[in-house]
């Protein structure tokens, strides 16, 4: 077994970057959804609102991120400070967790709010913010991003061509948007991975990941299909009590590095 592609995602539900290799640092791949976007309400946005997100590109130029809104150009996201905007710092709603973050520059987000035809701004979580992973799943006091629950995702290639077979149309992996994609194993034995060693890297599985709505957005469109496919043939085989499954959710033990190509080895599985 071993790593066939990675991926960051910059920004929370914008189009992801595949890396040849990343960091991870004390929040997971280092630059992975420390970006976010939010209404009014400051409650994060997503493509299963505006499907159209998956159309922005995001582009690493060192380590500032960049983004490509189609018909309004290129804009460097750069947080504000006090001495910009009185209220730069704001405490904004992802899922269940109200997190401190920093608005960014309005350029960009009214380049975006113009695409999405609704006001949304860019907002940064900084070092200093801390969201904590589940503390049903993990007992550490561990951190995450901006990422739905955890620092990783894991999914296993051969599962993505076992649900393709079922499929009139075969998706991407990149509808299911995970940063490490393992070849070399049989379909669907994640399901009994606990813990892994990726390169030099230590790995915990800790949840089952439940896909929703998004898997239905075309990454080349950024239009939901019609037919609600992948999802509806997944939720036919692959729900669980933990809801409608492909790929893991994982926390890492240390700071390292992940390449493609690193071998990968399952040290505990049930």
């Amino acid at each position: 077994m071993k790593v066939l592609s990675l991926s960051v995602y910059p920004v929370k539900s914008l189009s992801g970057i595949e890396v040849s290799s990343f960091d991870i640092d004390d929040f997971g791949p280092v630059a992975d959804r420390r970006w976010m976007i939010v209404d009014d309400d400051r409650r994060f946005v997503t493509q299963r609102e505006h499907p159209e997100l998956a159309l922005v590109a995001t582009v690493l130029e060192g380590s500032n991120v960049a983004v490509d809104i189609p018909g309004e150009g290129r804009f460097l996201l750069n947080a504000m400070d006090e001495t910009e905007a009185a209220g730069a710092e704001v405490r904004v709603l992802v899922w269940r967790d109200w997190v401190k973050a920093v608005i960014g520059q309005p350029g960009a987000s009214e380049a975006l709010s113009r695409f999405c035809g609704k006001p949304l701004r860019f907002v940064y979580m900084p070092d200093s913010s801390f969201r904590r992973v589940d503390a049903g799943r993990v007992d550490e006091y561990r951190r995450v991003g901006f990422a739905d629950g955890f620092p990783f995702l894991i999914t296993n290639m051969a599962s993505l061509l076992e649900l393709n077979g079922r499929l009139d149309a075969p998706v991407e992996m990149r509808r299911f948007r995970p940063n490490i994609v393992v070849e070399g194993a049989e379909p669907w034995d994640e399901d009994r991975w606990q813990q892994l060693t990726i390169g030099d890297n230590c790995l915990s599985i800790v949840k089952p990941c439940s896909r929703c709505v998004m898997t239905t957005v075309d990454p080349a469109t950024g239009k939901k299909d019609a037919a609600l496919q992948p999802l509806r043939t997944l939720s036919g085989y692959r729900r669980t009590p933990d809801g409608v499954i492909f790929g893991q959710n994982a926390i890492h033990e240390s700071p390292g590095s992940i390449r493609v190509g690193d071998p990968v080895t399952i040290n505990k599985s049930e």
